[in-house]
Order: C-alpha cells, then structure tokens, then sequence
C-alpha cells in the first residue's frame, strides 16, 4: 500500500491532507473548549448549532465549488481553501460572542467544502493506474480514522503544558503547512471539457446533479451514503449516552468506544486493496451497507438489556463493525466516480457526491441526538436502523448486477499516450480503447 508515496506528487498531496487533519483536530478539542467558556452548561447546545452550520456549509457550498471548478486552476482553488482555514483558525482564540463562532464555522467548513472535493478529483490525475488509486483510497481512509484516535491524544498531551487557544496555533500551522505542500505538489494538466459549459451557477448546479445521478452507480452510491450517515450519527451523538447513561461507565471509556469504530475502520482500510483487486466494489460496499443494518440488529438488543456485563463489550464489538461496514462503503467511492465520469467533470461529480452526502448527515445527525433524548436511545435504533436498511436495499435495487456491464466501448485515434483520459484504456490496432456508461456519451470530446 505504502508503495504509492514513491510518487513525489502523491507524497505532497497525501502528507497536506494529514497535517491538514491533525489542524482539523486540534481544532476541534478547542472549539469544545471555547464553546464551554462562552455558554458554561450550554455548551452542547453551541456545539450542536455549529455541527449543523457545518453540515449546511458542506451542502450549499460544494455544488457551487463544482459549477465553476473548471474556470479556476485546482491548485488555485486548494491553496485559498487552505489559507481560508488558517485566517479562520487565527481568529477563532478573540471571539468573545456564540454567533461569532457560527459564523467562522461557517467560513472554515465553506474552506473545506472547497477544498476535498478539488483534492478527490486531483488524486485520480496523479496516480491513473487503478491498482495505484485504489491503495491512495485505502490511505486516505486510514488517515481520517488516524486523526480521529491521534489529534484527541495530541491535544491532551498539549492542554497539560498550554491553554486550549494555542490549540488554534496548530491549526493554522496545519492549513498553511498544506498549503505549501499544495504549492510544491507537481499537478498534471486536467483534461480539458469537450466545449465551454454555459450558463449561470445554478444552471451549472442543476446539471453537474444531473450528471451524478445518470449512472446507476452513482444513484445507489446516495442510498448507500444514507446508510452509513444512519449509522455514523449514531456513533458520532449518542456514544457518550450510551457510555455514561445506558452503561454507566466513566468518561474514560467514552474515547474507547469511539476508538473501537475507528479500529474496525482501520483494518478494513488496510484489507480492501487486496480484496478489491479480487472482488467488484458493487459486492463490498452492498455487503457493507447491509452489514449496517444486522449490527442495528444487535445494538437494539443491547440497547433492550436493563443489565448485563456483558453490553460494554458487546457495544465495543457494535461500534468496530460500523466501522468495518461504513469503511466497505466509503473506501472504494472514488473508485466508482473515477470510472463512471469523464475527467474533466470528475471535480464536479466529487463536489455534487460531497454535498448529497453531508445532506444524509444533517438528516441523521438531528435524528439521532432529538430523538435519542425525546423517545430513548431504542426509538433512535430503530428509526435509524430502518434508514440504514432502507438505503441498503435501495442501494441494491438501483445498482442491478447488469449496470456494470451497461457500457459503450469506444476508441481514441487521436488522445497521446499517457493522457489522463487513456488512465483505463488499452491499445488496440493503434487506438486507444475503453468504456464508459452510455448515459455519459458526448459529455466529453472523443478525438
């Protein structure tokens, strides 16, 4: 898997979005921390608005990002993404007034919104070869859930020596030291759009949604996405209800639970390169979306028991195999964009998939802390576990085994070799030859 950092651009890319992340969480630990100096016992409360702040910034302003990617250079776009970030993180330590930190929040996570959905369409370019880009997938993977157990420990190891403003310092270290790496990275020239896309940014909006939704592969990756969103909300809100209330453990363990999800993340990450090269992403990430609902299955009853020693191992078991089950899903989803677009709209079908994703999130998220606190953690299983296998099933339904084989097979006489365009393509009687969905044809030039 390591082998893929020996490409010097990959290498840049990948360590950016690992300092940007370590920033991200160190932010994060310190966001909690401000938010209890400003509101004392209300803190939830702020941090619950902010998360839905987030949540609407990804939403409305990825498609935008996606409607005129193609009018700006992406290692443009990345760079004022990154140091976005980094002035928002800069002045996060002087607010003195919640509606201030909403609005920051909401320029910080428009940054983002920019930012990942440019950096997915830029890793396919760098590393063409599937077998490279499938290992970039499983990587990216394992830093997300890397963060997620290092930057709480990074923080706390730091809130011993300093006060939780100068965590905001590491933050805009992070984004700026991207940034630069951002800077320094060797980006291949993108594949140029077949003709000039007219119109205003809605118009452009409207049509890049369209685009995601021509391919069944991508219908059902949506279905999917609510899968994992149903189960992820519940990890993400109710993990310390479950650990203090329902269980009646200490705050100590509350990281435990959170860190079994990201272990059977982990090891799933590290599994799937190999699998994937054995098995079609259809079959692991419908696997993986079913998996979802039988561990409700097993959280309701857990949730159910009054008693019983055996519920915090048990509930440690239920949190790493959302992890294992949400990580079959989302692993391989570049690989499914990669294939079903042209390249030069890859940036937009990545921004309309990071939208309609986060659109789940602010569903599920709502869901799950209102209705765990207002009916009990069991109503919230079972609506949220009736999502999950809902978008399962749906999932199967809109992506038919036949889909995969529902190509045109065309050839390019006049593409160079080694053209981002050719990334899947053979050599045939001197053309280059390859597939794509037949819904897609004419979106992008084939000379």
């Amino acid at each position: 898997m390591l082998a893929v950092l020996r490409n010097r651009a990959y290498r840049r890319l990948f360590t950016a979005q690992v300092v940007a992340l370590i920033g991200t969480g160190l932010a994060t630990v310190a966001l909690g921390l401000l938010a209890y100096d400003l509101a004392g016992a209300d803190a939830g409360s702020v941090l619950g608005t902010a998360l839905a702040v987030k949540m609407v910034a990804y939403v409305a302003i990825a498609p935008a990002v996606g409607a005129v990617a193609d009018r700006l250079p992406r290692r443009t776009l990345m760079v004022a993404a990154d140091l976005t970030r980094a002035s928002v993180a800069l002045l996060l330590p002087f607010v003195d007034q919640v509606w201030q930190v909403y609005v920051l929040i909401f320029l910080l996570q428009a940054a983002s919104a920019t930012f990942t959905p440019t950096f997915q369409a830029v890793i396919p370019d760098v590393l063409p070869a599937e077998r490279d880009y499938t290992r970039a997938l499983s990587l990216s993977r394992l830093a997300y859930d890397l963060e997620s157990l290092f930057s709480p420990a990074l923080a706390a190891a730091l809130l011993s020596l300093i006060t939780y403003n100068w965590l905001f310092l590491g933050t805009v270290f992070g984004f700026a030291a991207s940034a630069a790496l951002v800077v320094s990275a060797a980006l291949p020239t993108p594949v140029a759009a077949a003709g000039p896309r007219t119109g205003g940014v809605y118009a452009r909006t409207a049509a890049d949604t369209r685009l995601f939704f021509a391919v069944p592969q991508l219908r059902a990756l949506l279905a999917l996405d609510l899968a994992v969103a149903a189960a992820g909300a519940v990890v993400t809100v109710n993990s310390v209800v479950y650990v203090r209330d329902q269980l009646g453990r200490s705050a100590a363990d509350v990281p435990l639970a959170l860190g079994s999800y990201g272990a059977g993340s982990m090891v799933v990450a590290l599994l799937l390169p190999r699998v994937l090269d054995r098995v079609p992403d259809r079959t692991v990430m419908l696997h993986g979306a079913l998996l979802l609902a039988g561990v409700f299955v097993a959280l309701g009853v857990i949730t159910g028991a009054g008693s019983g020693g055996w519920r915090w191992p048990a509930l440690l078991v239920c949190w790493a195999a959302f992890g294992a089950a949400c990580s079959m899903v989302l692993t391989p989803t570049g690989r499914l964009i990669r294939r079903a677009v042209p390249p030069e709209r890859r940036t937009s079908a990545f921004a309309a998939q990071f939208s309609l994703s986060h659109g789940c999130w602010l569903l599920t998220y709502p869901l799950a802390g209102r209705l765990g606190a207002a009916a009990g953690l069991q109503s919230a299983v079972l609506v949220l576990g009736a999502l999950a296998l809902a978008g399962g099933l749906l999932a199967v339904h809109l992506w038919p085994p036949s889909a995969a084989a529902a190509t045109v097979e065309h050839e390019h006489a006049g593409l160079p070799a080694g053209h981002p365009h050719l990334s899947d393509a053979k050599r045939v009687r001197g053309s280059w030859r390859h597939s794509h969905h037949p819904l897609l044809d004419g979106l992008h030039a084939h000379s």
